[in-house]
C-alpha cells in the first residue's frame, strides 16, 4: 500500500514489527471475544511478551524508548488490523506510559533523583508484566473538562467519590489513570476555583467497584466497563492539581490531543483490514459464466472507490503524525502557548473527521463486495463494520462538535472553556 503509514525512527521499526507480528493470533481469538463481550487474556499476554507494552519505557530501563507521535499512530494501525479492541485498550496504556516517561526525563534533566527512582521502578513493574494501566476522562452527562468525579480533603490523604464510563481495559488492567475535580476549598492557598486534579491508583484499592457492564455494538472486546468509586481513600501525594476546572489547558489540550491522535490509526487498521478481505474475496468468489469477480465492472469500480477512500485517510493520518512531532521538536525546551495547543488540536480534528469517515466508507464498501457472506457473524467483516462506527464519537470532538471548535480557531476564536 503506497500511503501506508512506515515507521521513521528505529524504536518506531520495533513498535511496528513487534504489532505486526501479533496480528494473526489477535484475529484468530476476535470473533470469540467479542461474541462474549470479554476480554482475551492471551492477547493482552501476547503485548507484553511482544513488548508492545513497553514501547515509551526508556531503552534504560528496558522498553523501546519510543517517543514518535507518527510511529505510535503508524503501529496502532498495525494492532488495529488484528482487533480493534485490543488496540484501543492497550492506546490508553500506552498513552499513560508516555507520560511517566516524559516525567523520567524531566527529572532526570533536574537532578530529581528521588522522583526519577520511583518512576523507574514502575518502568520495573511494566516490563515484568505486574503493572498495565488504563485511563479514563470521561464521565455521564458531562465533559473532559468538567468532571463531576470529586476528591475530599481528608486528615491524610483524599477520599474519592463519584462515576467513569468507558474504562477501556480496566478488566485486566492493575492500575487506573484518571481526572477529577478538587473544590476550591480543598486546596491549599487561596484558590478561589475548582481545579481539575490527576491521580493513578491500583484497581485493587477499597471502593473501587468495577460495574461488569460492558454491552455495545462494537469494540466488545475492550473491556469498556464502567467503575463507581464509594469514599476511595489515597495518600494526599496521589492527587496532584492539574488546571482549573472548566478550562482548557496546555497540558490538558496537549494530553487530549496526542494521547487521542494514535486511536485514529486503530480505525485505520480497521479499514485496512477490511479493504484486505474484499480484495480476497475478488479473488477467490466465483461469478457463474464469467470468471472471478474481479472481472466485473461494478466491482472494479467499488475497489477503486475503496482505494481513494483508504489513501486519503493513510495521508491524512501520516501527515498528522509528521505534524505532532514537528509541533514537539519546535517546542522542545519552550513553553507552549494555549493558541499553538488549540491550533494543533484543530489539525487533529480536521483529520479526525476525514479519516473517521473515509475508515467508515472503506469497511461499508468492502461489506458491498463480499455480499451476504460479510453479513454472517463467523465473517471479520461483520465485527469489522460495528467496529469502525466507535471512532466518531471518541473524544474530542464528536461530530456535532468538531465543525464548531475548527471554526472557532480558525477565526481566531480560541476557546478558553
Amino acid at each position: 500500500m503506497s500511503y501506508e503509514l512506515t515507521p521513521a525512527t528505529a524504536a518506531g521499526e520495533k513498535f511496528v514489527r513487534a504489532a505486526e507480528s501479533l496480528n494473526d493470533r489477535l484475529r484468530s481469538r476476535a470473533a470469540a471475544a467479542d461474541q462474549s463481550s470479554s476480554v482475551d487474556l492471551d492477547n493482552f499476554a501476547d503485548l507484553r511478551d511482544a513488548g508492545i507494552v513497553t514501547a515509551f519505557v526508556p531503552e534504560a530501563c528496558g522498553g523501546f524508548g519510543l517517543s514518535s507521535i507518527h510511529d505510535w499512530m503508524a503501529g496502532m494501525s498495525r494492532l488495529g488490523r488484528g482487533d480493534g479492541s485490543v488496540a484501543i485498550a492497550v492506546n490508553m496504556h500506552l498513552g499513560v506510559t508516555r507520560g511517566l516517561a516524559q516525567a523520567w526525563n524531566a527529572a532526570r534533566a533536574a537532578g530529581n533523583e528521588a522522583v526519577a527512582t520511583r518512576l523507574e521502578e514502575q518502568f520495573e513493574q511494566i516490563v515484568a508484566g505486574d503493572m498495565y494501566i488504563c485511563a479514563t476522562a470521561t464521565e455521564p452527562g458531562t465533559d473532559n473538562l468538567h468532571p463531576l468525579t470529586q476528591a475530599t480533603k481528608t486528615d491524610d490523604g483524599w477520599h474519592i467519590n463519584g462515576l467513569k464510563i468507558f474504562v477501556t481495559g480496566s478488566p485486566i488492567a492493575s492500575h487506573l489513570a484518571m481526572n477529577l475535580r478538587i473544590p476550591a476549598a480543598q486546596l491549599s492557598g487561596q484558590a478561589s476555583q475548582d481545579a481539575i486534579g490527576s491521580v493513578m491508583l491500583p484497581l485493587s484499592t477499597d471502593g473501587v467497584k468495577p460495574q461488569d457492564d460492558w454491552q455495545a455494538m462494537g469494540m466488545r472486546a475492550s473491556g469498556s466497563q464502567s467503575i463507581v468509586f464509594e469514599n476511595v481513600f489515597v495518600a494526599e501525594s496521589m492527587v496532584r492539581p492539574m488546571a482549573p476546572w472548566g478550562k482548557w489547558s496546555v497540558n490538558s489540550l496537549m494530553n487530549r490531543n496526542l494521547g487521542n491522535l494514535p486511536l485514529l490509526g486503530v480505525f485505520v487498521g480497521i479499514a485496512e483490514y477490511a479493504n484486505e478481505l474484499a480484495l480476497n474475496a475478488t479473488a477467490t468468489k466465483p461469478k457463474a459464466g464469467k470468471g472471478r469477480t474481479s472481472e466485473g465492472p461494478g466491482i472494479q469500480h467499488m475497489i477503486g472507490e475503496m482505494e481513494i477512500s483508504l489513501a486519503t485517510a493513510q495521508a491524512m493520518l501520516g501527515r498528522m503524525g509528521q505534524l505532532a512531532d514537528n509541533f514537539l521538536e519546535e517546542h522542545k525546551g519552550k513553553e507552549t502557548t494555549l493558541v499553538a495547543a488549540h491550533e494543533l488540536l484543530k489539525d487533529h480534528q480536521s483529520m479526525k473527521w476525514v479519516v473517521n469517515r473515509n475508515a467508515i466508507e472503506v469497511v461499508s464498501r468492502a461489506m458491498d463486495v463480499v455480499g451476504g457472506g460479510g453479513f454472517m457473524d463467523k465473517n471479520p467483516l461483520s465485527r469489522l463494520y460495528r467496529d469502525v462506527r466507535a471512532g466518531p464519537f471518541m473524544q474530542p470532538f464528536s461530530p456535532s462538535e468538531a465543525r464548531e471548535y475548527i471554526g472557532k480557531v480558525v477565526l481566531g476564536h480560541h476557546p478558553e472553556d
